[in-house]
């Protein structure tokens, strides 16, 4: 008799178990992306920010969206002659 019910999922809550765990997953997962939207938004804002504080243009922060491209930003603050550099030597 309990093989007959618990078969249907009415009273050993077999099948209730995926139902209630869908709302705590849609949530976690909602917060996990919401989460790393903003981290990545503000990273974007961040390079944005160092690239026009060195003269170049601020869409250079854009290729942190591209595979190594933070390896690439690097590169080309290290070896490259900045904008604002060439500027304040002029003036001297």
């Amino acid at each position: 008799m309990y093989y007959s019910i618990c078969q249907t999922g009415l009273a050993c809550g077999a099948s209730a178990a995926p139902l209630v765990a869908l709302p705590f997953m849609i949530m976690f997962f909602l917060i996990i992306g919401l989460s790393t939207t903003a981290i990545m938004l503000f990273k974007l804002f961040l390079w944005w920010r160092v690239f026009s504080k060195t003269g170049y243009s601020g869409a250079f922060g854009l290729l942190i969206l591209a595979p190594f491209g933070t390896l690439i930003m690097l590169c080309i603050l290290a070896f490259s002659d900045w904008p604002a550099g060439k500027k304040a030597r002029q003036q001297t």
